[in-house]
């Protein structure tokens, strides 16, 4: 392919010599806002060949050609175009929430894998014709968050489930958010989307109790829980009159319980987690540090060691799931996050009602 200075034969010369050749790989789409941060990062990635990129706006396409300098021939109007020319290895989507049902089939019809900006999808029913699409092509499909690659609450899930440090998990109490996105100035249109109920599912409630409620499965073994309560508030209908900006839902386990708190009123952004457990507790503290108190002890502070490759890293880790070295599980897998989107479905339906939703 010929390039610019960024799609094409930069990043496949720079691995000449490594152990494994860089990943054939294909974006689809670009209104959703993270993928300005993939693209300023992966710039000089030599792990990746970036081969093709789709995106139906025009607009949004021709500005991220200027401020990225990609080759305009890489670049498509569709994703179909992208991957019957591009024939990448692999695809990460950048599109609306709504929008992943439709890149996993174009994907499946393909067998590329596929992995995604969180959460899954906007309801149960998008969620199962993602796995049924997967299934049917025998396709690895992920989902990404910024909190799997934290190393804090890897150490804190390993105090809580190897270590067994904490006694059974009783509480989990998880806090996500930021003053909102208009507010921290996202592009707009990934605002467009965000604030769009159809196209994101709901406002904070999917965009930050996706975390909670991903980390949550988790730690319960991809256990379902027996019901899930919401309520949420529209404080800044001035900004956000279709979606709520502000949510708490609460899952109930036979023997725990989670409070997941999702904001778009925040004064500061936050991604935090504590897990209470019969005898101990731990409460993560950003992405490399943990608070702990244990039986017997006062509360202790530790620096987190930086986990390791290629878990350290969502494109990393998406890699040596292509090529066949690493299993998904965990918070990125399919399994995880079909129970996800279950709770967030109920969640929305809970709040909707007033009334507490029973999973069977």
């Amino acid at each position: 392919m010929r390039r610019r200075t960024f799609l094409g034969t930069v990043a496949a010369s720079a691995m000449c010599g490594a152990a494994a050749p860089p990943l054939r790989l294909g974006m689809a789409g670009l209104e959703h806002g993270h993928a300005a941060g993939f693209l300023a990062r992966h710039r000089d990635s030599r792990e990746i060949e970036l081969v093709g990129i789709s995106e139906p706006d025009r607009e949004v396409a021709a500005r991220y050609i200027r401020r990225y300098q990609l080759d305009p021939e890489a670049v498509h109007p569709s994703l179909e175009a992208m991957l019957d020319r591009a024939r990448p290895q692999a695809v990460v989507a950048f599109t609306s929430t709504a929008g992943h049902p439709a890149v996993v089939a174009a994907c499946a019809a393909r067998r590329v894998p596929a992995m995604m900006e969180k959460p899954l999808a906007t309801g149960i029913e998008q969620a199962r014709a993602i796995e049924r699409a997967a299934t049917d092509a025998g396709i690895p499909v992920l989902v990404n968050y910024e909190t799997t690659w934290y190393p804090s609450n890897h150490a804190a899930h390993a105090l809580a489930k190897v270590d067994k440090a904490l006694g059974e998990i009783r509480k989990v109490v998880v806090h996500d958010g930021h003053r909102g996105p208009k507010e921290i100035g996202v592009q707009p249109e990934f605002l467009a989307w965000l604030t769009d109920p159809d196209r994101n599912g709901a406002g904070a409630l999917f965009d930050f109790g996706c975390y909670g409620a991903n980390l949550m499965t988790w730690l319960m073994d991809d256990a379902r829980p027996a019901s899930v309560t919401a309520v949420t508030q529209r404080i800044k209908p001035d900004i956000y009159p279709r979606v709520d900006d502000e949510a708490t839902i609460i899952l109930e386990y036979p023997r725990a319980q989670a409070i997941i708190q999702a904001s778009w009123n925040w004064p500061f952004d936050r991604k935090d987690m504590e897990i209470y457990g019969r005898t101990g507790q731990v409460l993560t503290v950003r992405q490399d540090g943990l608070r702990v108190r244990l039986p017997g002890r006062e509360e202790e502070v530790r620096k987190v060691e930086p986990l390791k490759s290629p878990a350290d890293d969502s494109l990393r880790y998406f890699a040596a799931v292509v090529r066949g070295e690493v299993k998904p599980s965990g918070l990125s897998s399919l399994a995880n996050n079909l129970i996800v989107t279950e709770i967030l479905d109920a969640a929305r339906r809970s709040a909707a009602t007033g009334r507490t939703v029973r999973l069977g």
